[in-house]
């Protein structure tokens, strides 16, 4: 595996996130529009990428990379959605909160010495965790975000307009 490959995968993104999000602030309707109940909305999927950025990923990285003892935090990223109130936070603020976590993250891996990526550490549920598996399930963690977010923005055309999108082309 070439982990400068995957630290590039984040960085690319990134870029795709900025796209996705900016220029939303102004449409509240949007930003808190959810399909039903069971969805969530823009503004709580960019809350999950925060926290997921800064205690899930980069923190398991971390752990696994340097060999540390025990467990990481625990986290609960399907709870902090209400605990947290993520429906009532400001888009702006947290859009600025993920550029400079992600930044952070970004730089971090870039900046990393040569490191045994094969390093783990043993989760009591699913066993080893090695860096490089947690890296890899990061990118692949973003691009199920950004699928999210691009459904989320075509359910959303056909709520607000109602016209038939066949012509368009089939979503699968």
């Amino acid at each position: 595996m070439d982990y400068t490959k995957m630290i590039l995968e984040l960085e690319r993104n990134f870029k795709t996130f900025h796209m996705l999000f900016e220029d939303y602030s102004n449409l509240d309707e949007f930003i808190r529009w959810k399909q039903n109940q069971d969805k969530w909305s823009l503004l709580e999927i960019l809350c999950h990428l925060i926290d997921e950025e800064r205690e899930d990923f980069r923190t398991r990285v971390q752990f696994a990379l340097e060999g540390a003892a025990g467990q990481p935090p625990q986290i609960d990223p399907q709870a902090w959605v209400t605990s947290r109130d993520y429906i009532y936070q400001n888009y702006s603020d947290k859009f600025q909160e993920f550029a400079q976590e992600r930044s952070q993250s970004l730089t971090w891996l870039k900046n990393l010495p040569e490191m045994d990526w094969n390093s783990y550490f043993v989760h009591p549920k699913f066993g080893n965790f090695t860096a490089k598996y947690l890296l890899s399930n990061w990118v692949a963690h973003d691009l199920l975000h950004i699928k999210q977010i691009i459904r989320l923005r075509y359910d959303y055309l056909l709520f607000m307009h109602g016209e038939n999108l066949n012509y368009a082309g089939e979503w699968k």
